[in-house]
């Protein structure tokens, strides 16, 4: 028998929930751990709190004595609820949140000490930056790095560490994280938007935009996962039988929690609400054990910095419940994998969603002014949007028969493309009383009553229109929410600041009215970008070709993807928006490249280790078994053995052909990546690995799946996908 298989699944039937009790309302302990405004107004002085709000609103620096007034307050308030330490909290190039934890404990001399936090310590802090990921910004040797405080994203309290957001950046200012370029995108995408926003309010002063992410995930028994060596290396199954069972009877989507996934989602929700993470909705998805939760949507900044957080919080939650969270993008062949869907928009400082029509036409003209301009930012750069999702493991969803594809394109649904092609025949120039009478009354002034009823959704689509929404569903389960939003904000921001000086060209050179101005421009911009538009089942051949025919890029692989990052025109566009320099942008190609190698480096090593020290030892074991049942046989009846031990001797052989196979198959493999391993240039070595290392993966998973049937389950050394699915 299999002892740490069948272990670990004594282990996991004698499981029971744990149970949290749950004492308050969550309203009344939201927040609780945070250092909201309600805080803030405890623990700071009158001028502090304005200064605080004013970098929040206004993006103004706070002076370092001020700083001082913070960090005091800051440090009683955590003092108070236990805690002793603080850390800079950040997000590097790893994909992982990053802190180094500090005491507030300080020496005085004479055997006294005394709690100290200053404003320094709070502003900034100096990092090893040397083993961080920084595509050749600096040498290894170099370790000097900073992190500097984000007002705009309140400190939390986890445990005992007090937690202050932060920037990451070299010692020569080039950004090595993710939420620094955000920042300068969400800057970027307010300036334009309030540009814009002026022809039709002159009130607004400041645009958000909003995120609202979907966290899809799988939830495994941690001895069960701990019995997988995949699993733990690589966070997903890389061989293993479907099960006779799987999502075909969709009985698990939406379906009664299980008691312990339901004592594991009452737990973290009761952190959540503590951390200030608005988390509301729980439920299942569609392939077994796989779970999705969803938070209220917020500014965007801080959306990133929760949906990180969270992560975080979800597995260190799971281990109490016994449980182990795959946030892979695939961890199982056969069911649906994960996603993380962003749902964005843009919200103006007056409470108005651009992407959410009103009850006036102009306010309608203002919604359709942002989302034509979004669908042209798309079209124009879809092959960049494509890149901000790209990954090793989000590969195995985009572009392998599974929604979303590979190809980005905008749903919109029927109705709102029937009033894009009304719009596109506008008259050319200024409109007639009556033209512009019509439009209003009739395509304009409708849009409400054309929302309430479109209310399907394209679960193929990667990006669409949900209401008053975009929903970018490409996005992978693993990713940090910024970089697809860098991507999003930075485009858009670019279209606006486009669209603007069209407009304000007609209106300056050619004297139309500003709404003429506007449907002129709309309309051109619906002909330059409706082949982006398409409302049908978005994978398959049959979408390939028409795609192609559309001139829509078709990278299924991350390398192909990745090379969008570095063109000319996606430099251009982070260095005209301050966004990043070539530098920047050539090193997060560098290191995005490289992570990818090295995840499929790690992933080849794990298959052949497995196949080779797992698989092929219990194939031989049971076909010495087999051997044996055939020779007593031929003992006992002699020449007419053949007969009865038919059956046997083929199993024999079948399993002596897929031994052979599998051999072969891990040699190869083990050669194509050395071949890779001596490669110098990145490109080059990530594309032996996609094209040469990693189409042996599924030759040598598919003996092992075959050798897995043909076994005794008894002596078979992996837990099974059946008992990985369906063990709750």
């Amino acid at each position: 028998m299999s002892t740490l298989r069948f272990h670990a699944l004594k282990e996991t039937y004698n499981r029971i929930p744990v149970l949290i009790e749950e004492k308050e309302r969550r309203s009344s302990i939201f927040g609780a751990n945070v250092f909201n405004e309600d805080t803030m107004l405890q623990y700071l002085t009158k001028e502090a709190f304005n200064s605080v709000q004013d970098a929040i609103k206004n993006g103004s620096k706070i002076d370092r004595v001020i700083a001082d007034h913070i960090s005091t307050g800051m440090k009683e308030w955590a003092i108070s609820k236990g805690v002793t330490h603080y850390t800079h909290w950040f997000q590097p190039l790893t994909g992982a949140t990053a802190e180094k934890h500090d005491a507030f404990f300080e020496p005085i001399g004479n055997t006294r000490a005394i709690e100290k936090f200053e404003g320094g310590q709070l502003v900034q802090q100096e990092p090893d930056a040397s083993s961080f990921p920084n595509g050749g910004i600096r040498n290894t040797f170099e370790a000097r790095g900073y992190t500097a405080w984000d007002p705009t994203s309140p400190a939390f309290i986890y445990g005992t560490t007090l937690c202050v957001p932060t920037v990451f950046v070299s010692y020569t200012g080039e950004a090595l994280d993710y939420k620094t370029p955000l920042l300068r995108a969400l800057q970027a995408v307010d300036q334009a938007a309030v540009a814009v926003c002026k022809y039709f309010d002159k009130n607004v002063k400041k645009v958000n935009a909003s995120l609202g992410w979907e966290q899809e995930y799988f939830l495994i028994d941690l001895a069960l996962a701990n019995s997988r060596p995949d699993i733990v290396l690589t966070g997903r199954t890389l061989l293993g039988h479907s099960p006779a069972k799987g999502q075909q009877l969709d009985d698990h989507y939406f379906g009664t929690i299980p008691n312990r996934a339901m004592a594991y989602m009452r737990d973290l929700e009761t952190e959540c609400m503590l951390l200030g993470i608005p988390v509301k909705t729980r439920h299942n998805e569609v392939a077994p054990n796989q779970f999705e939760l969803a938070p209220v949507y917020e500014e965007a900044n801080l959306a990133v910095d929760h949906n990180s957080l969270l992560m975080d919080v979800m597995d260190k939650i799971a281990a109490r419940h016994n449980f182990k969270v795959l946030f892979h993008e695939k961890p199982f062949a056969g069911v649906n994998g994960s996603g993380k869907h962003n749902n964005w928009s843009l919200t103006t400082d007056t409470g108005v969603n651009l992407l959410s029509p009103g009850k006036t036409p102009m306010s309608n003209l203002q919604f359709l002014t942002f989302f034509i301009n979004t669908i042209k930012a798309v079209y124009d750069n879809e092959e960049l949007l494509r890149a901000a999702i790209a990954s090793a493991s989000n590969d195995h969803r985009l572009g392998a028969n599974e929604a979303p594809p590979a190809i980005i394109s905008v749903f919109i649904g029927e109705q709102l493309t029937k009033t894009l092609s009304e719009l596109e025949n506008v008259t050319n120039g200024k409109l007639s009383p009556e033209e512009k009478t019509d439009l209003k009354l009739n395509v304009v002034g409708k849009i409400p009553d054309v929302l309430l009823d479109n209310t399907d959704r394209n679960r193929t689509s990667p990006f669409a229109f949900t209401g008053n929404k975009f929903e970018f569903r490409a996005v992978g389960s693993t990713a940090n929410c910024a970089n697809p939003m860098t991507v999003l904000n930075a485009i858009v921001a670019k279209q606006l600041i486009e669209f603007k000086g069209e407009v304000d060209v007609l209106i300056d050179k050619k004297n139309l009215k500003k709404d003429e101005a506007v449907f002129n421009i709309l309309r051109e911009y619906i002909k330059k970008s409706k082949n982006i538009l398409f409302e049908g089942n978005g994978y398959g051949e049959a979408w390939e070709k028409e795609a192609k025919k559309r001139g829509l890029s078709n990278n299924k692989t991350t390398p192909e993807a990745l090379k969008a990052k570095v063109s000319k025109k996606a430099i251009h566009l982070f260095g005209d928006l301050g966004i990043m320099n070539k530098v920047e942008v050539e090193a997060r190609y560098e290191i995005e490249v490289e992570q990818y190698t090295m995840r499929l480096q790690i992933e080849s090593r794990v298959l052949g280790d497995i196949a080779r020290n797992h698989i092929v030892p219990t194939a031989v074991k049971y076909q010495n078994v087999l051997i044996e049942n055939v020779r007593g046989l031929k003992e006992i009846y002699g020449t007419s053995f053949k007969k009865l031990a038919k059956e046997q001797m083929l199993l024999i052989e079948d399993i002596s052909s897929h031994l052979e196979s599998l051999n072969s198959n891990v040699t190869n493999m083990t050669n194509a990546r050395k071949t890779a391993n001596n490669l110098e240039d990145i490109e080059k070595k990530a594309a032996a690995y996609c094209f040469k290392v990693k189409p042996i993966f599924s030759d040598i998973r598919y003996h092992c799946d075959k050798l897995e049937l043909l076994v005794d389950d008894e002596l078979w050394p992996l837990t099974k996908y059946r008992e990985l699915l369906f063990t709750n």
